[in-house]
């Protein structure tokens, strides 16, 4: 048994994609996924993509993803990484995928000098967020998730 982690290539939206909607199904949020192939495939391999997207394969077989982009902190002048999405298919949990995944993202940002991987879960995701404390994760408890999306974005962006 055999686990390898390589960016996604070029065709492989589609593979993404599933991957985002098997989140969102776990996630019982399946009614929200509006996304496209060939949206993600603009995002993810554009001339200068502003996305990312890192496979975990077992025995050469899709298993897991990690979505991520690069987010800035003014506070440390440097650049990180935040993590969108991080899934791995429940037939393969337990195998140390997940945290493959996130070693990986560790790496690169300690190659790259970047000061920080952060991410959101969601509160009542408990296998999560015992999983990400185990990796030394801190729940960032005074902070809260602000969103303006949908209708709410379009009344404020045509403010005068």
């Amino acid at each position: 048994m055999s686990l390898s982690i390589r960016p996604a290539r070029p065709g492989e939206a589609g593979l993404v994609l599933t991957f985002v909607r098997e989140l969102a199904d776990y996630e019982n949020r399946s009614h929200e996924v509006v996304a496209t192939e060939a949206m993600l495939d603009a995002a993810l391999f554009a001339a200068q993509p502003r996305v990312f997207c890192d496979l975990a394969e077992w025995d050469g077989a899709p298993v897991g993803f990690a979505l991520w982009f690069l987010d800035f902190s003014t506070f440390s002048g440097r650049i990180g990484i935040y993590l969108e999405d991080l899934f791995v298919r429940p037939a393969h949990r337990g195998k140390g995928i997940g945290k493959a995944l996130m070693v990986h993202l560790a790496r690169r940002c300690a190659a790259n000098g970047w000061s920080r991987l952060q991410w959101s879960v969601l509160d009542w995701n408990t296998p999560s967020i015992d999983f990400y404390k185990s990796l030394g994760a801190v729940m960032l408890d005074e902070w809260t998730g602000v969103r303006i999306s949908g209708e709410a974005l379009a009344r404020l962006a045509a403010k005068t």
